[in-house]
This record gives C-alpha cells, structure tokens and sequence, in this order.
C-alpha cells in the first residue's frame, strides 16, 4: 500500500505553527524532563500526511534515536485490529455477535459469577443471562485483568498469569483456566476492561479455521502492506525494536500506582526482549508490535469507509456499527465502568465493538466530535480516528502504564486546536 505523501498542514486546514506548539510541548514537558525517552506523532486530514515527526530516542541506553520505522510494543491497540478481524467473520455469516460465548466454548457454559471466597474455593451464582459474544467485543463479558488489583477474581488471574504484560501459556490453556474463574457479574451489568479481546483472538482461529496470526496476516497485514506488523520481531528488523521504559518507581506496569518518579526505568530491553521470538500466547488483546506508518494504513482504512487501495476489510455499515456506542442503556462509560484505568474516566464517551467512541463531546471537557474512535496501548501509544473532520493522529512512545502521565487529553487538545478549518 502506497504511504501518504507529506503535504501542508494549511491545504488540509489545519495550522503549521499549532503542530509546532503540540511538538514544543512533547519536548519540554516529556523529552527534556525525562519522562518519555522519545515520541512519534502522525496526522492525517482529508486524505493527507500533515505532520510527520519523531523526537528523542527509541533507546536511550545505547542513545538510537526514534526514526519514521521505528517499531513499538502497540499492546492494547492490538485490540481494534482483532475486533474487525473478528467482524470480518460476521459479515461472512459465520457467527453472529448475539450468540452465546458458550456456543464455541462449551467449557464455559456453566461459568459462575463471584458470590464469595477465593480461588479454587469459590463461592458462584448463576449469571442472570449467558454471556453473548457482543459482550466480547464491547467489555461487558464479567472477565477482567489481573492488573486491576480489585478483587479476589483479579487475584485468581495474575495466579494464573492470564493478561498479563509478559505472556504466558497458550491460548487454549488461557480458555482452559478462565473456566475454572468466575465472572466478576453477570454479563451485560457492568463494563470491564479485560482478556475479552484475547478471547476474541481465539474464536477467530477456532471459526475460521486456522491459526489467529495467520488470518491476520493474510486477511489484513499482507493485503494492506503492514509489513512490519506482528507478534513478534524478526532478527533482520530487531535493532529497529524500541525500548520499553517504566515511569513506576519499581520498575514493573502498575497502572494504579501514585507515585511517578519523573525519570524511567528500563522494563524492556530491545537486546534481549521476549518480543524478539515467536510467542506461546497470541494476544489479540495486547500482542502485535508495529509502526507509526503500519498503523495509520489499519486507520486510513478505517475511516474510508473500510477499504484502501482496493483492498477492502469491512463494510462501511460494519465499520458504523463497531463505532456506535454499544453499552446497555445508551450511557457513557463512567456509568458502567469498574475499571480504574485512565481511558474509563471520560463523561460523554461510550464503548462500540473494539473502540471507545465520543458521543457527547461537551461532557468530556475537551474538543471532539461525536463519533470519534480510538483506544491506546499500555505503553502509552495512541490513535484517533475522527470521520467528520477526516483526522487521524497516530503517537507512539514506550513508557507502561498509560495512565502515567494526562498525555492523551492534551494530544487531543492541541490536535483539534490546529484544526483552522472544521467540516462541522
């Protein structure tokens, strides 16, 4: 797939000397004061690349600096590329996102929820409805992830290692284990982030019958030419592999931590990271490693309707659908969250089939549209896609946990303030 051309900020309405304050401030407050080690930012705006920069250092012990193919843990935004892989099968007929989970696990069907106890002992109730495969797509499974250190089912999970940074056992084994826990409610009662995207992952493998990075690969990676997309990465690409860099005093991905040191800790190290081989587990919820460029090709598709270059992933109507707000009553994730992550705190923004989606852009205090799309990684990468004023902002950087820094509010802050020209 052919990448954009650089063009004028200007010719697509939007303002050189605002994207030179965003920069400015990436510098001053992140780079030079030691809380990120480097950044990449891309935008995208009526069918143009408008800005294209990269500042600092993808490594800051052996001082190689962030270059255009540079290539990042995207942990979490593995998310929305496993969501449509997955409706890619539903516009092929071969599942329906209203049928029972338990229809392609049958070990799950007779999932309790927490009642009392801890593991093995639990105490269960009976869910008050089955869990269906929309709640999959849109967190309101009852699953969770151990790192929310919330309850005693969280607990059961890091005993486990389900979800976690590091990866461990299969995805058939992770499928076995989650048997064996119950769900924190009853489907459909409460939204929480979770390893619902990594269920995902697995369905997609057992439905279309071959392995889930493989469909990745030949349904969206090769036809769209991410070619520096993947699970892992290969020994010709391994010194464009970025540091992953901890803003937690011990080092580790504790996104509920308080204090910040304001000076990194190296937690990943591109020499000897696990991301360097092939792994056990493959995470449709946090596994893909990519680049600035691969993943503004997924949203370029994304926000033309669900093609490019003639390569076509979805229907626009699909794409309508996974980008409306899906939560039971119409409310924003606030009303229904559990999670103590930084992306559940916005008023005014719901959650779709992958995405987190603006539906009210006053009640979240900061400028946007309604029908904005995005959702970010772990490691504070990020992505925007809004349709109305045909933008796309891409950033990557590799600090854990995302919630470290209000970095995301202001990127959108400052992106729509370089907007001169609205199409609303």
């Amino acid at each position: 797939m052919s990448a954009p051309t650089l063009a004028s900020p200007e010719s697509a309405g939007m303002s050189t000397a605002a994207l030179n304050r965003l920069e400015a401030h990436l510098k001053s407050r992140y780079i030079e004061s030691g809380r990120f080690p480097g950044t990449q930012l891309l935008i995208h705006r009526r069918g143009k690349l408008v800005h294209s920069t990269v500042q600092g250092f993808a490594d800051l012990e052996r001082k190689v600096p962030v270059k255009d193919d540079t290539i990042f843990r995207i942990y979490s935004m593995t998310k929305p590329i496993t969501s449509v892989a997955f409706m890619m099968l539903v516009e092929e007929g071969r599942v329906a996102i209203d049928e029972p989970v338990a229809k392609y696990i049958p070990e799950w069907k007779n999932l309790g929820v927490f009642a009392a106890g801890t593991a093995p002992a639990f105490l269960t109730r009976p869910p008050s409805r089955p869990m269906l495969i929309v709640d999959l797509l849109r967190h309101t499974s009852g699953l969770t992830y151990g790192f929310q250190q919330r309850s005693n089912v969280d607990a059961a999970y890091r005993e486990k290692n389900i979800g976690e940074v590091v990866k461990a056992g299969t995805l058939d084994s992770m499928i076995e284990d989650l048997a064996k826990i119950p769900l924190e409610f009853s489907p459909g009662e409460a939204w929480n982030y979770s390893v619902a995207t990594d269920v995902l992952g697995y369905l997609v493998g057992k439905i279309s019958g071959q392995p889930f990075e493989q469909f990745l690969k030949e349904r969206i990676f090769k036809p769209l030419g991410m070619n520096d997309t993947d699970f892992f990465v290969p020994s010709d690409k391994a010194h464009r592999l970025a540091a992953c860099y901890s803003a937690d005093p011990q080092g580790g991905f504790n996104p509920l931590a308080a204090e910040r040191k304001g000076t990194l800790t190296l937690q990943d190290d591109p020499a000897t990271s696990s991301f360097l081989s092939p792994p056990s587990l493959i995470s449709g919820g946090g596994g893909l490693c990519s680049t600035a460029a691969d993943y503004l090709t997924f949203c370029r598709a994304l926000i033309n309707g669900g093609e490019l270059g003639g390569v076509r992933l979805l229907g626009p109507k699909t794409l309508k659908l996974m980008t409306s707000n899906h939560l039971p009553g119409g409310v924003d994730l606030p009303a229904m969250s559990r999670s103590l992550f930084s992306e559940a705190a916005y008023n005014g923004i719901g959650f779709g089939l992958g995405f987190a989606v603006t539906m009210n852009p006053a009640q979240t205090l900061i400028a946007g549209s309604p029908g904005e799309f995005n959702w970010g990684g772990a490691a504070t990468t990020s992505f925007f896609v809004d349709p109305a004023e045909e933008l796309i902002t891409i950033f990557m950087t590799q600090v854990l946990p995302s919630s470290a820094y209000p970095l995301r509010r202001e990127l959108r802050t400052m992106v729509y303030a370089a907007i001169t020209d609205s199409n609303l």
